[in-house]
């Protein structure tokens, strides 16, 4: 290739080269998507869990949701009350009191407590069960199936199973909900950290037939609602229920339960 040859093709590769970058240049200008600050800060002070406990697929989905005013400072369950005031700042509002929850499971019929109509052998995912008979091994159709699908999609590592039984760990959740959405026997629940007592039932059978299939069964006898000082608990469905705005942590359902199904936290 001769001299001149070269020449021109460095120069058209070079004006091809700059006419490109022109052209990016402007498209980067005139396509630009504005950022919101508040956003960027919002998103910054946010934990990065991405658990979608908040009710958004994400936290970026949360900081967006904060930034346009749809979301409330303190929506993000993880981060608690110090993210809330640190978001709060951000957005120049005033966060509200926020009281801390905890996952709990609502079960104890464990391996030494519970009756089984049969052995399972399978695939350990409690999801899975509702195409099993009776809807598990355990006699008793509302009770934790133990296989721990909970623990597995606990990002906090907050829930181990035990004997049978699922258990949350209350200093490691964040209550981000992914175990309440899991559990096909709908037994896990929030209720407050400073919770002093809980019923640890959710049967919702007669009381006979909770009693042949758990030692600790609530059977709804009404005797906690009874003694309650402060009319705190109610029985519905043949199964008790604690009004935690109520109760003062006396202790006295606890004491009077005669199948120890309410416990002290």
């Amino acid at each position: 290739m001769s001299g001149i040859g070269i020449v021109t093709a460095t120069a058209v590769v070079g004006v091809v080269g700059i006419f490109v970058g022109l052209f990016l240049g402007v498209a980067g200008i005139k396509f630009k998507v504005k950022v919101d600050e508040k956003e960027e800060a919002v998103l910054a002070a946010l934990p990065g869990n991405n658990c979608g406990g908040c009710g958004y697929a994400g936290c970026s989905g949360l900081a967006a949701a904060i930034a346009k005013g749809e979301a409330p400072v303190n929506a993000c369950p993880v981060g608690g009350e110090a993210v809330g005031n640190q978001i709060a700042e951000i957005m120049g509002v005033e966060a509200e009191s926020q009281v801390r929850q905890v996952a709990f499971v609502a079960c104890q019929g464990d391996c030494d407590r519970a009756n089984k109509d049969y052995d399972y052998y399978g695939i350990e995912d409690c999801r899975m069960m509702s195409f099993v008979p009776g809807g598990g091994p355990k006699s008793c159709n509302s009770g934790c199936l133990g296989f721990g699908t909970c623990a597995k999609v606990c990002p906090f590592d907050a829930i181990r199973v035990e004997n049978g039984v699922a258990v949350v760990d209350k200093e490691k959740c964040k209550a981000c909900g992914k175990c309440i959405a899991v559990c096909p026997k709908n037994l896990i629940s929030l209720i407050p950290y400073d919770a002093k007592t809980a019923v640890a039932c959710s049967s919702k059978d007669k009381g006979p037939v909770t009693m042949k299939a758990c030692q600790v069964g609530c059977i709804g006898c009404g005797i906690c609602v009874k003694n309650c000082p402060s009319q705190a608990v109610t029985v519905t469905d043949f199964n008790a229920t604690i009004d935690q705005e109520k109760c003062t942590g006396c202790g006295v359902c606890v004491e009077k339960c005669p199948k120890k199904a309410i416990i002290t936290l």
